[in-house]
């Protein structure tokens, strides 16, 4: 295998599809259920930002943990970070001497557990933009082009390795970039993720909506003030320009933007709450920076997952 796709989700499936669709040798390692509904239908990619070939099938490679042997080159990690821990023993099989491990999941805590299984060096920081979701066929919708991705050596080294992985994955239709700064890079997302995702989850509604009330055109300033204070104090400033960018999103009137935090919520999902909030206030505890809009929207989550695990 050259690549091995771990998650064959919105993300994992948008940019292994790209990638297949490209010629690369492509390989998804998934579940039965899902192999056995990209037997039947393939891997399509569609909705307004699909572009060119929008619904046209892929018929990827498909393995199951069972079946997996062999070493990959890469292997792109896109699942939920509840999903983590299974998802290595699955895929750890497919780690060899040469194996580059690059994973796409929200907030950072994923990087000290990969590191603790396969080391530092193999594991490179990544960051993906990019608008996409299953619908109930199965099917990649994108919402909105562009898509882009982002990968660097934790320690910034600008090695064989991290160009190496760049260059397997480009030319797929979507922009791959390196940086020798990718922690950071990462830390910007996670304080834009949280902002959004704490705003539209604890109000149960859309950047527009939220706007649209008294009060709702401060809430989102207000949340993405603690988010990038506690980057501050970690050491990882989010510059200037991009606090900016993320204060126009917040606050614009009639936009539709939410976040996967509040469509898990919306469609009785699993939320993500404590890589992608949780852990954020918590690293601001420990830096002395107060977080009362993240904490109050991190019990709300909690409640919420609570809440599904005890209906009957």
């Amino acid at each position: 295998m050259t690549i091995l796709v771990v998650g064959a989700g919105a993300t994992g499936g948008y940019f292994g599809a790209r990638l297949a669709q490209a010629g690369r040798d492509v390989t998804f390692l998934v579940r039965p259920h899902r192999a056995e509904q990209l037997r039947k239908r393939g891997l399509r990619i569609v909705g307004p930002g699909a572009g060119d070939g929008a619904g046209q099938p892929v018929w990827p490679s498909l393995v199951t943990a069972a079946d997996l042997t062999g070493h990959a080159e890469v292997v792109l990690l896109s699942v939920k970070a509840t999903a983590l821990e299974a998802a290595i023993a699955d895929f750890a099989p497919a780690v060899g001497p040469r194996t580059t491990v690059v994973p796409f999941l929200n907030g950072m805590a994923h990087l000290a557990v990969l590191n603790k299984r396969f080391g530092e060096s193999p594991v490179l920081g990544g960051v993906v933009v990019i608008a996409v979701q299953l619908n109930d066929d199965g099917d990649v919708v994108q919402l909105s082009p562009p898509a882009s991705m982002t990968i660097g050596a934790q320690d910034g080294a600008r090695t064989s390795r991290v160009q190496d992985t760049c260059d397997q994955l480009s030319g797929a239709g979507f922009d791959v970039s390196t940086s020798d700064a990718i922690i950071a890079r990462m830390w910007q997302k996670w304080v834009f993720i949280a902002t959004i995702g704490a705003m539209t989850s604890l109000m149960r509604g859309t950047v527009g909506d939220i706007v649209e009330v008294p009060g709702g055109r401060e809430l989102g300033p207000a949340i993405l003030a603690e988010a990038s204070a506690v980057a501050t104090a970690a050491g990882y400033p989010v510059p200037g320009d991009a606090i900016a960018s993320t204060t126009k999103i917040v606050t614009k009137a009639g936009s539709p933007v939410d976040s996967s935090l509040s469509r898990d919520v919306a469609e009785g999902r699993h939320a993500e709450v404590e890589e992608v909030l949780a852990d954020l206030a918590r690293r601001g505890a420990d830096h002395g920076v107060r977080t009362p809009l993240l904490d109050l929207a991190t019990m709300q989550l909690r409640v919420y997952n609570n809440s599904r695990h005890s209906s009957p």
